[in-house]
């Protein structure tokens, strides 16, 4: 399994996204939020449906940059809207939750985190199993648990802005160590492309899509998880 994560489009194509989905055959795309910036609201389904036209399923949350309206816009795409919601697709349970914790710029989708984290809680107990106490309880069901956010948990290299200060949220970083997703794909720190690990958790941020970058995530059939950075060309 395949599955191609990007994040911050801010209403700017890339020609080497197109590029690479014509090339490479994927099972997911999965849009990590701030689609727009600040709007175009038109610009969301434009892009969202110029994705899905590569014949491959895409999943898709809202950032703090992108207006309420913007979650109409994704529900209205040929996209699948997992902002509050959860996803399964073959063996992978994905738990998806938008915008971001507090920032500077009072964009719309920020909340305080005390709202971020019992929401985001709310979610991952929404699963209707057995025990629900982690989102590792889904490998007794042979499941993979990702988290999809936009704001990346504090204090990892994801969240690092230029003076090396950790912007991130602290309600994300407890949800992952609270359930222990295999992992979680987030973005909203342009300049923080990378890798990190919080426990047994893999943290992606692919930083902007301007950039020309995607994380790719490849999973055998061993439940085995490889990841890495693909250069969009």
């Amino acid at each position: 399994m395949k599955i191609l994560a990007i994040s911050d489009v801010h209403a700017n194509e890339n020609q080497g996204l197109y590029d690479y989905l014509k090339k490479n055959n994927l099972d997911l795309i999965i849009v990590s939020g701030d689609i727009t910036n600040f709007g175009p609201l038109e610009f969301v389904k434009y892009f969202l449906n110029k994705l899905s036209a590569y014949g491959t399923t895409v999943l898709a949350i809202p950032g703090n940059c992108d207006p309420e309206e913007v979650k109409r816009e994704i529900d209205s795409s040929n996209a699948i809207n997992i902002h509050n919601d959860v996803f399964e697709y073959k063996n992978l349970v994905i738990y998806g939750f938008g915008g971001s914790n507090p920032t500077p710029f009072d964009t719309p989708g920020e909340m305080d985190e005390d709202t971020l984290y019992k929401s985001i809680k709310s979610l991952m107990d929404s699963r209707d199993i057995e025990v629900v106490k982690k989102a590792t309880d889904d490998f007794a069901h042979g499941k993979i648990p990702i988290l999809i956010t936009h704001a990346p948990p504090k204090d990892t290299d994801s969240d690092k802005i230029e003076n090396g200060a950790h912007v991130g949220s602290e309600s994300v970083k407890k949800i992952i160590e609270e359930y222990a997703p295999r992992i979680n794909l987030c973005g909203h720190i342009h300049e923080a492309k990378a890798f990190d690990m919080i426990d047994d958790t893999t943290i992606a941020n692919p930083g902007m899509l301007e950039n020309g970058y995607g994380t790719l995530i490849e999973i055998d059939d061993d439940n085995n998880i490889i990841a890495n950075f693909v250069k969009l060309e």
